[in-house]
């Protein structure tokens, strides 16, 4: 059986990768052997004529991961959009095979995997195969990150909605409020009403701190929220 959660969000800049970064550093921390995937990744700098995701090196550090680039990242396209049209724009198509490959082999190597999705359930891979398919495949819960401000509600419910629809086992919400946009009573009153339309725990809020900016990001403060927040008794 494969474990860990594969992460999704409620959209594209939600806080996917600092959730899952988190994640792994506290399944790390509790002696466990973590892998991290970032299957698809868009936007991607190149170093040294590779093109390289600043997502999956989060990742790979915080959970030190010694695993090849290329199994944490096996596909990986320049242009910052849709990875549908990102890899019609490169003249590519995404390769699932290489995906699946690299999925299996981490899960080979590793007690736990956390897998970090791109953008939101419905976000395009190919034509008709969209994000919601791959975590299917994957066969690992879902953990939704959502934001706490207005709207948060509807696009919580319509992900939880859709991720049902499709078999997926959805375990949990996190809040993540570390751009610090959101006053509490919109935040809290959001999280309740999420609590009671989908009859699933929010597993933490991460709160603004300016020390959780990802490109100068400190594994130390990152690792110590998460402990004081998130509730590992549900998801560990």
């Amino acid at each position: 059986m494969k474990k860990g959660y594969f992460i999704t969000g409620t959209d594209t800049g939600v806080g996917k990768t600092l959730v899952a970064g988190g994640l792994a550093a506290l399944y790390k921390k509790s002696g466990l052997n973590v892998g991290v995937m970032k299957p698809i990744a868009t936007g991607c700098g190149r170093i040294n004529n590779h093109l390289v995701s600043d997502d999956a090196v989060f990742l790979k550090s915080l959970a030190e991961a010694d695993d090849d680039y290329e199994l944490i990242n096996p596909v990986s396209l320049e242009q910052p959009l849709a990875p549908s049209v990102a890899a019609r724009l490169s003249n590519t198509r995404i390769d699932m095979d290489k995906i699946h490959a690299a999925f299996e082999m981490l899960n080979e190597r590793h007690d736990f995997l956390i897998v970090e999705g791109i953008g939101g359930l419905l976000v395009p891979l190919d034509e008709y195969y969209f994000v919601v398919d791959m975590a299917s495949e994957m066969e690992l819960p879902l953990i939704v990150v959502s934001r706490p401000s207005m709207g948060t509600i509807n696009h919580t419910l319509l992900t939880v909605s859709y991720a049902r629809e499709h078999g997926l086992d959805v375990r949990g919400i996190i809040i993540n409020d570390s751009a610090g946009t959101c006053d509490n009573m919109v935040m809290n009153t959001n999280i309740d009403e999420i609590k009671r339309l989908t009859e699933l725990p929010v597993v933490g809020v991460i709160p603004y701190d300016k020390r959780l900016d990802m490109k100068n990001c400190q594994k130390e403060i990152l690792m110590k929220i998460f402990n004081d927040k998130i509730d590992k008794g549900i998801i560990i």
